[in-house]
């Protein structure tokens, strides 16, 4: 079966995902929050009640590992030792491994572009993302293997990956199957920023980044060697196509052009704690091209490297403090959008990500960016009551 029926003949399998989250993530009666102060004798259990309930209310952005919510719970002796003792080993050793590698690329790149003028097309910089000849082997070659080598200097030792290919794919669908059109935009799943890395080894993809990325010392340049397309949302320019449409032009252009680096998007727009799928934009399927579906999945024991509720510094210190960390990558058959999925970038969105749902054992959830600053501001201590009635309205 060829992965566009696959999502539309049986869409049983992806309801029943989504019907064990809306079980799970039902919102309690009882108020999050209570308005009387608890006396000080009862203080302790109605904030761990309200921390719970909050959880579950927002179950796709909640972290459940050892560290707790926002990385801030409390861990026992036997994980203090640890932590202290990576704070004090292993995180400078990574710190400078890490610098090394990224000072390493950006020379490269400095080379690669030397006598090269950036590129501006319809009010956008394109950065460097047409090198062709030696400067585009460079950088990608160098590039892939760098990106490795920081994935081994953050704990990811080994990364098994699968690719799935779909039983029924060679009856009556061989003509499909053999297709070697190549896909205009990678689809992932969104967990932490190590996706980007990810990826960066396995296909070196251009994505959508900040206009600010590009004036970073060192990351800037390798983001434009990268082709990332830098958004400025503010710009009133008359040629300014916005992100939609530089989105688009980018994802035809690799479809039609081998040497054309391919979009990287995730299409849930913010990241989860691995275990959920968000609603997609459009964006990503707007151009009617082919896709590529990636599942990422992070196993844990103590640490979830998802990138939820806590500061970036925090995050990056908790993840080098590990000694392993996991990542599995599961790699579906390029999926090829039907006459009506073309009609209907919805259709087509909401079609590969139940497919991608029922591939990766992923929950289908409805919250999106809305609700996890809800989330976040809750546990920031900000008035939940408020955030919440300014949400309704």
């Amino acid at each position: 079966m060829a992965p566009n029926d696959a999502a539309t003949t049986a869409p049983s399998e992806p309801e029943s995902v989504g019907g064990r989250m809306s079980s799970e993530d039902m919102v309690a009666t009882r108020p999050l929050l209570s308005s009387p102060a608890p006396s000080p004798s009862a203080s302790a259990a109605p904030v761990q009640e309200s921390i719970e309930e909050l959880d579950r209310r927002y179950a796709p952005y909640a972290r459940r590992d050892a560290y707790g919510p926002m990385g801030l719970g409390p861990v026992g002796a036997v994980e203090a030792f640890r932590l202290a003792f990576a704070a004090v080993v292993l995180v400078p050793l990574r710190v400078v491994a890490g610098m090394l590698v990224l000072v390493v690329y950006y020379l490269v790149c400095r080379v690669c572009t030397l006598r090269v003028e950036e590129e501006r097309e319809g009010g956008e910089w394109d950065g460097y993302a047409r090198l062709e000849g030696w400067r585009r082997e460079g950088v990608l070659r160098c590039g892939r293997a760098l990106a490795r080598a920081m994935l081994f200097v953050f704990g990811f030792y080994w990364i098994p990956e699968y690719d799935c290919r779909f039983p029924d794919a060679e009856d009556g669908h061989a003509d499909q199957s053999k297709e070697m059109e190549r896909p205009g935009a990678i689809v992932s799943n969104h967990v932490s920023y190590v996706d980007i890395l990810y990826h960066m080894s396995a296909s070196f993809p251009s994505f959508v980044a900040k206009r600010s990325v590009a004036r970073l010392p060192l990351v800037g340049l390798i983001s434009k060697c990268l082709g990332c397309i830098f958004v400025q949302r503010e710009s009133k320019t008359s040629d300014f196509k916005g992100v939609s449409g530089a989105v688009t032009e980018r994802i035809q252009r690799a479809y039609q052009q081998k040497n054309a680096p391919m979009m990287l998007l995730f299409p849930e727009g913010t990241t989860t704690n691995g275990d959920y799928l968000l609603p997609f934009k459009t964006g990503a399927f707007i151009a009617k091209s082919p896709v590529q579906p990636v599942i990422l999945r992070y196993p844990y024991k103590r640490f979830n490297p998802a990138w939820e509720s806590m500061s970036g510094a925090r995050h990056v210190f908790l993840l080098l403090c590990q000694f392993v960390n996991y990542l599995e990558v599961i790699h579906l058959p390029v999926y090829y959008p039907s006459e009506q999925e073309k009609n209907d970038p919805k259709l087509y969105a909401n079609n590969v990500r139940k497919l991608m749902a029922v591939e990766g054992n992923l929950i289908l959830s409805d919250l999106g960016l809305a609700e996890k600053r809800v989330y976040h501001a809750a546990l920031n201590g900000n008035s939940l009551p408020r955030v919440l009635h300014q949400k309704d309205d």
